[in-house]
C-alpha cells in the first residue's frame, strides 16, 4: 500500500478513535482550538445551516448558487459517504489527504490538551483549510443541534432552518420545540435568519429564540413562495412567486421538499449583501445543476437515499410514490440503533415485496442496530423480511439483477453500497 495513503488512514483512524466523545457540547473547546489556529473562522464571509432534514440539499444548492456568481466558495457538510474528505471542498476540491494529514499532526498536542471531540477538531480543520484556501464565502452545514455545535462560532451573513422533525432527541429534547430552540441558537444579533417549513409550535418557539437574539426573521415560504411541485427521476419542477414576479425552476435534486429547500436558500441569499444576491433568471440556469449524491440517487437498477430517520423516510415515500407508484421489488436497509427504527420499518411497509435488513460495514459497533430484533418487528407487521449479514454480497446480488431496489436508512449504508458498486462521492 502507497505510504501516503496508510499514513492518511492512519490519521483519519486516529481522528474517528475520538467519536465516543460526542455527546460533550459547548463551544469553549473550539473556541480555544480556533484561537490557536489565529482564527480562521473570522477570515471569510459564512452562511450557516440547520435543521432536521434538508440540510444537506440547502448547502448544497446555496453552493452551487454562490459559485455562478464567479465567487471562491468553501462547504462544510457531514457525515460522509465514502470518503472523510467529502465533508470539506473548496471550488469543487476536496481537502487533500496531505492537507488532513499535515493538519491533524499539527494539532495533536492541542486536540489532546482540550479534550476536543472528534467534530470539533474537524469543523477547526474545516475552517483552516478554508481560510488557508482565500474562500471569498463557505456554507456551513451544522453538525447536530445549532446552539452548541461547534460550527455556531461563525457569525454569518445569513443563517437558515430546513426543518424540524423528532431526532437526536437524547442530545436535543424529545419535542419539536425543544428541538427547534437548539437548532434557532443559530440566529445571531442582526442578521438575517431564515425560516423553511416547520409546524406552527417549531415556529413560536424559533421566533422567541430569534427575536432574543436580535435576529432579522424571515420567512423563506413568504418571500419564496413555492406551488405546482412535480416530481421525476430527473429532478423537481415548481413554480416560485416572488415580489410579483412568477417563475417555473426545476432543481436537480427529487423530492417535493426541494422546493422549499430551494427557497430556504433563494431568501438567504436575497437576505445578505448585495454581491451573493441571485435573480430567478440566474437560479433557473443554476439549479438543474445542483446534485448531491445519496439523495435519491439513481445508479442502473438500484436507488439510494439517505433518509435515517422516520421524517426523511417519509419523505422519501412520498417521492418514490410520486416517481415510481408501484410497490417496489427490493428495499435493502440498513439502521443505526440510535434512530427510530421501528418507526422507519413501519412507515416502509408497503413500499417493497421484500426487505433485506444489513448492519454497513463502516456503522460504528456502538451504533449498530440488533438485526434479529430487527427482523422480529419487522415480521410482527406482516413484512416479508429477512436478515443477511453479508453486506458487500447482498449489495453485489442486488446490483446484478434486473429489479428496481431501493438502498436506505443510513449514511452509513448508502455509502458502503456506493462505494461497493465502484462509484465516488466526489
Amino acid at each position: 500500500m502507497d505510504s501516503g495513503l496508510t499514513d492518511y488512514k492512519a490519521a483519519v483512524d486516529a481522528l474517528f478513535a475520538r467519536t465516543g466523545s460526542t455527546a460533550k457540547f459547548g463551544l469553549e473547546r473550539t473556541s480555544r482550538f480556533l484561537e490557536q489556529l489565529g482564527n480562521p473562522h473570522q477570515r471569510f464571509d459564512s452562511f450557516h445551516v440547520a435543521g432536521t432534514n434538508g440540510k444537506g440539499s440547502t448547502v448544497a444548492t446555496l453552493y452551487e448558487l454562490l459559485r455562478s456568481k464567479g465567487l471562491s466558495v468553501g462547504r462544510y457538510m457531514s457525515p460522509h459517504l465514502i470518503d472523510f474528505r467529502e465533508r470539506i471542498v473548496v471550488d469543487e476540491c476536496a481537502i487533500s489527504e496531505q492537507s488532513v494529514i499535515d493538519f491533524l499532526d499539527r494539532c495533536a498536542p492541542d486536540a489532546e490538551r482540550f479534550g476536543a471531540t472528534f467534530f470539533e477538531i474537524t469543523t477547526a480543520l474545516a475552517f483552516h483549510h478554508f481560510a488557508e484556501s482565500l474562500v471569498d464565502v463557505a456554507v456551513i452545514e451544522t453538525g447536530l443541534g445549532g446552539r452548541l455545535d461547534s460550527t455556531n462560532l461563525i457569525t454569518p451573513v445569513a443563517a437558515g432552518i430546513t426543518s424540524i422533525g423528532l431526532d437526536h432527541r437524547e442530545f436535543l429534547g424529545d419535542t419539536e420545540e425543544s428541538i427547534a430552540r437548539e437548532k434557532a441558537g443559530i440566529f445571531k444579533n442582526g442578521r438575517p435568519g431564515i425560516i423553511g417549513p416547520v409546524s406552527r409550535a417549531a415556529r413560536q418557539e424559533i421566533v422567541a429564540v430569534g427575536n432574543a437574539a436580535g435576529a432579522s426573521l424571515i420567512d423563506a415560504q413568504s418571500r419564496y413562495e413555492t406551488r405546482d411541485t412535480h416530481l421525476s427521476m430527473d429532478g423537481t419542477t415548481f413554480t416560485v412567486a416572488h415580489d410579483g414576479e412568477t417563475r417555473a425552476l426545476t432543481a436537480g435534486l427529487v423530492g417535493r421538499a426541494q422546493a422549499a429547500n430551494a427557497s430556504v436558500a433563494l431568501a438567504m441569499l436575497e437576505s445578505a449583501p448585495p454581491r451573493y444576491r441571485i435573480t430567478l433568471d440566474e437560479a433557473a440556469k443554476i439549479l438543474p445543476q445542483v446534485s448531491l449524491p445519496g439523495r435519491f440517487q439513481r445508479v442502473g437498477n438500484m436507488i439510494f437515499d439517505v433518509a435515517h430517520n422516520p421524517d426523511g423516510i417519509r419523505s422519501l415515500i412520498s417521492t418514490l410514490r410520486e416517481v415510481i407508484p408501484e410497490a417496489l421489488p427490493v428495499l435493502v436497509l440498513g439502521v443505526l440503533a440510535d434512530k427510530d427504527w421501528r418507526e422507519m420499518i413501519r412507515e416502509l411497509k408497503d413500499v417493497a415485496t421484500r426487505m433485506i435488513l444489513v448492519r454497513p460495514p463502516s456503522a460504528p459497533p456502538s451504533r449498530a442496530w440488533d438485526l434479529v430484533e430487527a427482523e422480529r418487528f419487522a415480521h410482527s407487521l406482516g413484512i416479508n423480511a429477512a436478515v443477511e449479514r453479508e453486506f458487500e454480497k447482498v449489495v453485489e446480488s442486488v446490483a446484478r439483477s434486473n429489479e428496481v431496489a431501493l438502498v436506505t436508512g443510513s449514511f452509513h449504508t448508502v455509502g458502503d453500497a456506493l462505494a461497493q458498486i465502484g462509484k465516488k462521492a466526489f
